[in-house]
């Protein structure tokens, strides 16, 4: 057990406060980095912040921080300081050479949570592929901060020797990963065509990170894809079959979770996955509402939705986690909205309706006569359409089937001989 306390790095958290930064905001930031240092199993042993007018490009903070800094990794004990914001190489560099401890930043944490996360093939080599273009230009300096204390947060994925070789290396290895995923891009895009010829509807769960996606996922589609609360725990994308109360059968795919300043080489290494979100006919895009800055959550998910050209999909924002709203709770969303708990089967049975309702407007109506020996169209028609309304005459030995059906399905055409057009 004392092993295992001593494998425990113990870190000091620094934040600069630019004069123009909304106080609150920060603060959440500071508070996000915290659980960011927590979910990469660190013990965070002090917070540290200092108010500019803007950051010194020399050493991010000033002169007399980073002398409080020194002074306090010693004291405290401290094997690594966190930064709040992304360095540059030239900050990281200084800063290594001033505080005897290694130094890495809110990008470097993030991407070392992935590294520990990712399963799938492809998500490790979107990490890797991530971690090294962001080290390529801080190698120079970077080398004795690494080796110092071997291994660590902030090292995990590529690994230390990958990170101290030269640069012709790294770029070889790059462009190995980009040829891999390539591989694999195009296999997803084969699967993508082979959805839309069969053109089952497809619903993409999104959301700032540890909002509930995948507990909702896991409980509607009956699947059992990791959920834990903690931050990023879902990595790797998941397509599950999702049964509607009618019966219609359509494709859910649960994605990475987004966060405030999601470092740039992570989205762009993970756009093949997040490239799920743009096929999409419906984003469910789900809300911690109990979180108190999730007004800021929904901006910075909004901003990746446009960054992704998937603002046009139709959207159902669900709050979740009601059970823990404050009081002065307001849904702010400009889209269809429902408030829930994942734990609440009735929330869980109205969430599903609600994606019903919102796909049948995607939909043509329809009304058809079966004559009784079209048993085996009729059961198709129960999971390829929406049935509201199914009446055997026994005068006619018909079925009168009323509902909605996808108008660019080969069922669409072939119910043409049976159908009265209420469009």
């Amino acid at each position: 057990m004392s092993n295992l306390k001593q494998e425990v790095e113990r870190a000091l958290l620094v934040g600069c406060q630019r004069n123009r930064d909304d106080v609150e905001r920060f603060t959440y930031s500071m508070e996000e980095l915290k659980a960011l240092t927590e979910t990469a199993q660190a013990e965070v042993v002090m917070m540290t912040t200092q108010k500019r007018d803007r950051v010194d490009s020399a050493t991010y903070i000033g002169k007399g921080k980073v002398e409080e800094i020194v002074a306090l990794v010693e004291e405290l004990e401290v094997d690594l300081v966190i930064f709040n914001d992304e360095l540059s190489p030239s900050q990281m560099r200084n800063l290594s050479s001033a505080i005897d401890a290694r130094i890495i930043d809110r990008t470097q944490l993030i991407l070392d949570i992935f590294a520990q996360r990712a399963r799938s093939k492809e998500g490790k080599l979107q990490v890797e592929l991530a971690q090294l273009k962001y080290m390529l230009p801080r190698l120079l300096g970077q080398g004795t901060a690494l080796s110092r204390l071997g291994g660590g947060i902030g090292t995990r994925g590529p690994g230390e020797t990958k990170l101290e070789s030269d640069r012709r290396h790294i770029r070889k290895r790059i462009n190995e990963i980009d040829g891999q995923l390539q591989t694999i891009v195009n296999h997803r895009e084969r699967y993508r065509q082979r959805r839309k010829l069969n053109q089952v509807f497809h619903v993409s769960v999104v959301g700032y990170t540890n909002a509930g996606k995948s507990t909702i996922f896991n409980r509607v589609t009956e699947s059992d894809t990791y959920e834990m609360d903690q931050l990023f725990a879902t990595l790797d994308p998941t397509t599950r079959k999702l049964s509607l109360p009618s019966g219609l059968n359509v494709l859910m795919t649960d994605t990475v979770g987004f966060i405030q300043d999601l470092p740039t080489s992570l989205v762009a290494a993970f756009r093949s996955t997040l490239e799920e979100v743009k096929e999409a006919d419906l984003i469910l895009h789900v809300v911690d509402g109990s979180n108190l800055d999730y007004m800021n959550h929904e901006s910075t998910v909004y901003k990746l939705l446009e960054d992704l050209d998937a603002k046009q999909i139709p959207i159902l924002t669900a709050y979740n986690k009601k059970d823990l709203f404050t009081d002065d709770f307001t849904p702010i969303a400009k889209t269809p909205v429902i408030t829930m708990s994942a734990f609440n089967e009735a929330d869980l049975k109205a969430l599903l309706e609600k994606i019903e309702m919102l796909l049948t407007e995607q939909m043509s109506s329809f009304e058809v006569f079966l004559p009784s020996d079209q048993g085996k169209l009729l059961s198709q028609l129960k999971q390829e359409a929406i049935l509201q309304k199914v009446d055997y005459l026994d005068d006619e030995e018909v079925y009168h089937c009323k509902g909605y059906i996808n108008p660019n399905t080969a069922m669409h055409d072939q119910l043409k001989q049976y159908r009265k057009e209420t469009e």
